[in-house]
């Protein structure tokens, strides 16, 4: 079974997800984004900074390990972030656009990779320094779940603040099947 349109469908997703998400940020004032609401990171603010900082992370391991991908380009020339671990008040509209790059990096990135290069192993060293050798294809997938799990922290708070983001589930972007 080819991972390839899976990936594929995941990194629109994570797109398209992201957009909303910053569209609804936007709408926002600079206290409801910084806001401490409980969640893991705080506030929304820092809950967003953290899914890019981990995205950003983990897609430089996929550049170091796979040099001849140009779609993983911008990765290698972007400065590594500091993992957010707490509140955290980044600028938003930096934030923003830095997400914007990386998901169009993320896109690409799935289009170019091909199911070999997914069933590669993909050796790195995590942020506590522990080395690690792991199927490819397979941490590509953590790095979906990761980002998933992190959005439906943002979604929660965003709509304890009364804001409807419409639509959140991935069968929105899987096509129907032909008659």
């Amino acid at each position: 079974m080819s991972l390839k349109p899976d990936f594929e469908l995941m990194a629109r997703y994570n797109q398209w997800m992201n957009v909303r998400l910053y569209a609804a940020a936007a709408d926002l004032d600079e206290a409801e984004l910084r806001a401490d609401r409980g969640a893991f990171f705080g506030s929304i603010l820092a809950t967003l900074a953290h899914i890019l900082a981990a995205d950003t992370h983990w897609l430089k391991r996929f550049a170091a390990a796979m040099p001849g991908l140009a779609s993983l380009d911008y990765v290698r020339a972007v400065p590594l972030p500091a993992l957010v671990r707490g509140i955290t008040f980044p600028d938003f509209a930096p934030l923003r656009a830095d997400r914007e790059a990386l998901d169009a990096a993320i896109v690409a990135f799935t289009r170019e990779a091909t199911d070999a290069l997914y069933a590669q192993p993909l050796s790195y060293t995590n942020s506590a320094g522990e080395s690690h050798t792991k199927p490819g294809g397979l941490v590509l997938r953590h790095v979906f779940n990761h980002q998933t799990h992190h959005r439906g922290q943002v979604t929660t708070l965003f709509s304890q603040l009364g804001v409807d983001v419409g639509a959140t589930d991935l069968s929105v972007l899987i096509p129907e099947c032909a008659a």
